[in-house]
């Protein structure tokens, strides 16, 4: 993946800490920013994935179809109490 550089400002206090914990994790200051801002763009992904999927399962007529699946499903399935599986 191709990298490109960019000039940022930032906190004195903060560039140090970000310096110290690079160094204690044997990372230089780019590959450590470059980590944290990857975990902190798919935290954001994630948030939102996790949003969307609570508006879909608590629309009533998706909560029926799950019931009525899961329903489906237990008439055709295994009897959890045979430990033969």
């Amino acid at each position: 993946m191709p990298h490109r550089k960019t000039a940022i400002a930032v906190p004195e206090d903060v560039l140090r800490a970000v310096d110290r914990a690079a160094h204690d994790r044997g990372e230089s200051r780019s590959r450590y920013i470059t980590r944290v801002l990857k975990a902190a763009v798919r935290a954001r992904r994630d948030v939102e994935i996790t949003r969307r999927l609570n508006e879909l399962f608590e629309a009533e007529d998706a909560a029926r179809g799950q019931r009525r699946d899961a329903a489906g499903l237990d008439r055709v399935g295994t009897d959890w109490d045979d430990e033969r599986w």
